[in-house]
């Protein structure tokens, strides 16, 4: 067993949009990943602190604080900052969790960093951390035929056949987060990208 010192303590942000109205709406593949996560490791997230409702959990033997921000898309950097700065976590411990309207329909991408790439949570977090160099697991939204508006469309419900394929893509990408936490991103890059 790991001493304490020697654990990392992550912190696992779902985005998504407080409220009934977006519960089962695309852009909440993040807090609905964090709610999964939640209850495989047997814990609650409701806990609220930095404008945002928490749980803690343990996987493998890190310690993992997963985090559904309630200050709507646009604003997840404000809540991200005071998180990390309260735990004084290093950027290098936080997992973002977001769809990706750029990639197909329940594929993954696990990257170390990079740009938002058009999705406004990530592009908050990067603006109010000032850094980029933090791992974000992206799950692909991208419709089947082309749509003209793209801020209507994520707030939209999962189709009924997206609905039927959803169980099974958040599964799969609760286990890429756990991956990333017990085996580290190149593995987790490698199984599940």
């Amino acid at each position: 067993m790991l001493e304490d010192t020697d654990k990392k303590h992550w912190l696992v942000v779902g985005l998504g949009n407080p409220g009934r109205q977006y519960e089962r709406t695309r852009h909440n593949l993040g807090f609905m990943l964090a709610d999964l996560l939640a209850g495989r490791h047997q814990t609650r997230i409701g806990r609220e602190e930095c404008r945002a409702l928490i749980g803690r959990a343990v996987i493998g033997s890190e310690s993992v604080e997963l985090a559904k921000p309630q200050t709507f898309m646009n604003l997840s950097g404000d809540s991200v900052k005071c998180l990390l700065k309260k735990a004084a976590r290093c950027i290098e411990n936080l997992i973002v969790i977001s769809d990706d309207l750029a990639l197909p329909f329940g594929t993954m991408r696990i990257r170390p960093k990079g740009s938002h790439g058009g999705q406004n949570g990530l592009r908050s977090i990067i603006e109010r951390t000032g850094t980029q160099e933090f791992i974000r697991l992206r799950i692909g939204i991208m419709p089947e035929h082309p749509i003209s508006d793209a801020s209507r469309f994520v707030l939209e419900d999962f189709s009924r056949g997206e609905a039927d394929e959803l169980p099974e893509i958040l599964e799969r990408a609760g286990d890429a987060v756990e991956t990333i936490i017990r085996d580290g991103i190149e593995e987790a890059m490698q199984k599940f990208n």
